[in-house]
């Protein structure tokens, strides 16, 4: 079964308090998402790597390609003004099979947990990539917080994969606030989400203090 992966990469610098999006900042002298890509490749050489960027990085994009992946096939398509856009961007050149869809930013990604979701969106639709809260948690309620059960809760991660004629279905909906993610689309069109355990190393880098810590991680897998 031929499976693909979309690496999303809208992201911008603001709250890493740089001009350079955050999915071109290096870390260990590569880029964030050619770490991503290598995670995925990893898992299988031969994955169908479709990423979806702003236009105007399509040519920062093509040097790095040149760079790292000279001898591999990256699908580019320009991403949307919102994740779902995007999303739907990188479906429309996916037409069978399995897709994995994953955030530019998370390249401490393992290719244990992508087979896992692999695994599971071929078994049972989907494959969510999701861990157990830590912390306590409260919910805001008529100007105070109330506790909850975090045992009742998880934080989602990616990949988030499914069976690309279902996802594509689920994507042919209106787009609408509540959709934060892609596994939020697909149960808005009736169909289950099937969670899979992940890592709590697979870390999103979104703030200064994330580079730190990933930059660490990596050298520890370095020994």
């Amino acid at each position: 079964m031929q499976k693909s992966v979309i690496i999303v990469a809208g992201g911008s610098g603001t709250r890493m308090q740089q001009s350079l999006p955050k999915q071109f900042i290096e870390i260990l002298e590569k880029p964030i998402v050619v770490h991503t890509i290598e995670a995925f490749l990893a898992y299988d050489r031969s994955i169908f790597v479709v990423l979806v960027l702003p236009t105007h990085y399509f040519d920062t994009w093509k040097a790095l390609a040149d760079r790292f992946f000279p001898t591999v096939n990256i699908h580019v398509v320009a991403g949307g003004a919102t994740r779902f856009q995007s999303v739907k961007s990188g479906l429309s050149v996916i037409d069978r099979g399995l897709v994995a869809i994953h955030d530019a930013v998370r390249p401490l990604i393992s290719p244990q947990v992508i087979a896992e979701s692999f695994l599971s969106a071929e078994e049972k639709g989907s494959g969510v990539v999701m861990v157990p809260l830590k912390d306590s948690i409260r919910r805001k309620a008529e100007g105070k917080t109330l506790a909850e059960n975090r045992a009742d809760f998880f934080a989602v991660q990616t990949p988030q994969t499914f069976q690309v004629a279902q996802i594509k279905k689920a994507f042919e909906q209106n787009e609408l606030d509540t959709f934060t993610d892609d596994a939020s689309v697909y149960e808005s069109a009736g169909m289950p989400v099937s969670p899979v355990v992940g890592e709590y190393t697979n870390l999103k880098i979104t703030t200064p203090e994330d580079l730190i810590i990933a930059e660490a991680m990596m050298n520890q897998r370095k020994k």
